[in-house]
């Protein structure tokens, strides 16, 4: 008889590894949402919420990219322009993208109901917290200022702009990894609202959590969402978990508030020498 062994990885979760706008701030993602819109109706070609949304998670100039790709910009540009967008304009737009950001950041950096206390469950449990995000470093000090005001403050965080390639490349992860010692990849969790985050996390090796209700994939903020109809919350709900089902993410939850049974979990199946 032939045998072959597997190794697995039995200890506890060491990170979990949290994303910004619709994760920990910022209910429904709203701050880079608005920008995209002003930017594109500055060049005289409106786009939609829905069209700015479609790359979320992406650094911010690959963002816009991904949005001047889409077949209906593309159409809408040729007839105002009588061309297609170059790159020389997605430089452009990105250039004046940049301050308009960091002008309205702290308007949205209020933090997502839940986020403090969930993160002090995990630091009770000797869990450390990591960030990513496809913000760059300037719009990130005024991120991590506002959080600290609030008492958030994560261990590491890591900016698009600091590797080679944002999301859904793995590499965000992997740097908050070396800048937290952790002994294992397959000892993280990555909790994100975008479907690119849920992307990284799976690309990194990680366990991941994707949020459903408070980010991108409904867009709303709270109280909006909160003053919808019960049928309509069930509907965009639902459309938003099987994205991120859809995505790979193995747990999905309306937001960070939620994710403490999603820990347990995979506790216990790491105990089990399952793997992610």
């Amino acid at each position: 008889m032939v045998f072959h062994y597997k190794r697995s990885y039995r200890g506890p979760i060491e990170a979990v590894l949290l994303d910004w706008a619709g994760t920990t701030m910022d209910f429904g993602c709203l701050a880079p949402a608005v920008v995209f819109v002003e930017v594109f109706k500055r060049k005289r070609v409106p786009i939609s919420m829905e069209e700015a949304r479609a790359p979320m998670g992406a650094h911010k100039r690959v963002h816009i990219q991904r949005v001047t790709e889409l077949d209906s910009v593309r159409q809408r540009w040729q007839a105002v322009h009588g061309r297609l967008p170059s790159d020389d304009d997605v430089e452009g737009m990105f250039a004046e993208f940049v301050p308009l950001q960091l002008e309205c950041l702290s308007a949205y950096s209020e933090l997502i109901p839940g986020t403090l206390e969930v993160v002090e469950q995990l630091r009770r449990r000797g869990i450390k917290i990591g960030s990513t995000t496809g913000y760059t470093t300037p719009m990130m000090a005024i991120n991590l200022r506002d959080a600290a005001r609030q008492g958030y403050k994560p261990d590491s965080t890591v900016c698009a702009s600091d590797v080679p390639a944002g999301r859904p490349s793995p590499y965000m992860c992997l740097q908050n990894v070396i800048n937290l010692g952790v002994s294992t990849v397959q000892a993280c969790v990555k909790v994100d609202d975008t479907i690119p985050g849920v992307e990284e996390g799976l690309n990194a090796g990680m366990w991941t959590i994707g949020l459903a209700v408070s980010g991108n994939e409904v867009g709303l903020s709270r109280p909006d969402w909160e003053a919808l109809p019960q049928g309509d919350k069930h509907a965009k709900r639902e459309r938003a978990h099987s994205r991120l089902w859809q995505a790979g993410a193995h747990y999905v939850v309306d937001s960070i508030a939620d994710i403490m049974p999603c820990i347990d979990d995979i506790e216990e199946r790491l105990h089990r020498g399952e793997q992610p």
